[in-house]
């Protein structure tokens, strides 16, 4: 029985090891999973749209890149989906934005940006046209994407009214494949086609860099596309 004490002493200084050792591999595994959840929250896209950098343009502020990168993920315009466009019911829905919060997201490049006016019912691009899409091309200045709006005036059907902004958003693509053969083409360019149901654009668009100004009036100004790079970081 006598020897039955230094036992005891090592069988509990044993335990005791065995309890710091599991306490501290316990506490590794907590601040691994901390570092691995604080690593996830900085890589969402909300937390890199913070402040516009000072090589971009003025009007990238916080607040524009929020519903920009909402537009871009919602269509399918990061990489992340096969899919690259949107219809007015994806504006919508997905990208969670109002007619005018869509609008005014490309208002301040209105300096920089086309309006493409087309015939009534029509989707071919005449020489003003292209000469305003090689003009606006050649304006990338290191932008990343290309944004192409099509629509389509109030009268007339919804779905065909939907189907020929689609086809204009489609004119201005094969256009710029055909003519600049870029292989990167399809990761540059998103389409959006709003028909006549999403973001209709007033008379005052008339003001802007609009293709045949004098042939632009409320009805003509949604037979269009507008067109422009955009340079905001996200």
């Amino acid at each position: 029985m006598a020897k039955s004490g230094p036992i005891v002493v090592a069988f509990l200084a044993g335990l005791g090891l065995l309890t710091g050792a599991t306490l501290s591999v316990r506490g590794e595994v907590r601040r691994a999973n901390e570092r691995l959840v604080s690593g996830a929250n900085e890589a969402k896209p909300e937390a890199k749209i913070a402040t516009a950098d000072d090589a971009e343009l003025s009007y990238c502020t916080p607040e524009f890149k929020q519903v920009l990168a909402r537009v871009i993920h919602a269509c399918g315009l990061s990489g992340a989906e096969g899919r690259r466009g949107c219809q007015p019911t994806d504006v919508k829905t997905l990208a969670s934005i109002s007619d005018d919060e869509f609008n005014k997201l490309f208002t301040p490049l209105k300096d920089r940006a086309a309006v493409i006016l087309f015939n009534d019912g029509q989707d071919t691009l005449d020489d003003d046209a292209k000469k305003a899409l090689d003009e606006r091309w050649a304006e990338r200045k290191g932008a990343r994407y290309f944004f192409v709006v099509a629509r389509a005036s109030k009268t007339g059907p919804v779905d065909y009214n939907r189907a020929l902004s689609h086809k204009r958003a489609n004119s201005v693509m094969f256009y710029l494949a055909d003519k600049y053969k870029d292989p990167e083409l399809d990761k540059k360019v998103g389409l959006l086609w709003l028909g006549k149901e999403f973001a209709q654009l007033d008379q005052e668009y008339c003001k802007w860099n609009v293709t045949r100004p004098e042939k632009c009036e409320a009805e003509a100004i949604n037979r269009s596309a507008f067109v422009s790079w955009v340079d905001c970081r996200l």
